[in-house]
């Protein structure tokens, strides 16, 4: 590798990108891992210029010893190379601990992908982004296309990613996009807020449905339980709910530390039961309080409209 080389490849992992939102983001973690990122900055800058030095130094003794009988100058350099490669790469984990521990959102290149989720660059390394952690704004702005589909074109993309997990002496390094985007939409929402919102992946106990935003996507999911999907006993979610489907919510809880989001369809429509009180029960005052009088217990009369309700009851499953 010429020198100029290595000189660039080292120097580019102190060139961290970090997105305003990222910044923004960082108030909400600890100060403290913020600041490790930016010394470390300085830290690699310093480290730089050293082994810069050392790689010079070396590079130059080696165009006055090792010659041969011919003249012809051998370069032993490899192993400083090496060196420069082992260091660049052994600060970078660093890095991404770093930004794993103080939540800081990386924006990254995404360089391929494969059976299970995206690679995304990290500097001199390559972390792996699974599918489950993808925004949902990439499947319904595609609706119909698989994950596969999907993840051919976006290579060569830009994405916003927290890290989740660093573990250097396994080489594993894991990013989240719904992460991400919890930390920069979630601020936008409160319990009580309707949307218009598409349904996702259905399970025996709700369906996970995907919130729509001004912008045109959904960035955020939550869950409509099965006892929120309707006023009527529901048995099986997917009798009334199909992946795909156009649905209006209800936000009805956010648990902010844990990042969910409880929703109802079923709290946007009137309660039948109630309708039916209205019907059957006088609204105009005629029962007065004689009727409620205990002084001959045995004359008195149901309310008006109870045996209705009674009726009603009986037809409803359970």
């Amino acid at each position: 590798m010429p020198l100029y080389s290595a000189t660039l490849a080292l120097g580019s992992v102190s060139q961290l990108f970090i997105t305003g939102d990222a910044i923004a983001s960082s108030k909400n973690h600890n100060s403290c891992s913020v600041s490790c990122v930016f010394n470390h900055i300085n830290f690699s800058k310093l480290s730089h210029k050293s082994l810069c030095k050392k790689r010079s130094s070396v590079f130059a003794a080696s165009r006055v010893s090792n010659t041969d009988n011919s003249g012809l100058v051998h370069d032993t350099s490899t192993s400083t190379d090496e060196d420069l490669q082992e260091a660049r790469i052994s600060a970078d984990w660093k890095v991404a601990k770093a930004y794993s521990d103080s939540g800081l959102i990386y924006e990254g290149m995404i360089e391929g992908y494969n059976g299970g989720g995206l690679l995304v660059r990290f500097h001199s390394l390559v972390g792996f982004l699974p599918f489950p952690q993808l925004s949902p704004s990439h499947f319904c702005k595609e609706r119909g296309k698989s994950l596969q589909d999907i993840a051919k074109g976006l290579p060569g993309s830009l994405i916003s990613v927290k890290v989740i997990q660093v573990d250097e002496e396994h080489k594993k390094l894991i990013f989240s996009e719904k992460e991400a985007v919890w930390s920069k939409f979630s601020e936008q929402i409160n319990v009580g807020d309707i949307f218009e919102a598409r349904v996702g992946s259905i399970e025996d106990y709700g369906a996970f449905v995907h919130l729509r935003f001004p912008d045109g996507l959904y960035h955020l999911t939550g869950l409509v339980h099965v006892s929120e999907v309707s006023w009527d006993l529901v048995q099986d979610v997917r009798d009334i709910l199909n992946e795909g489907d156009d649905v209006r919510v209800k936000i009805i809880n956010i648990d902010r530390v844990k990042s969910r989001i409880t929703l109802s369809i079923k709290q946007l429509e009137e309660d039948p039961l109630l309708e039916t009180l209205d019907k059957v029960i006088p609204q105009d005052g005629s029962v007065g309080p004689d009727s409620l009088s205990t002084d001959n217990s045995s004359n008195i009369e149901p309310l008006p409209g109870l045996e209705a309700i009674f009726e009603e009851l009986v037809r409803e499953d359970g």
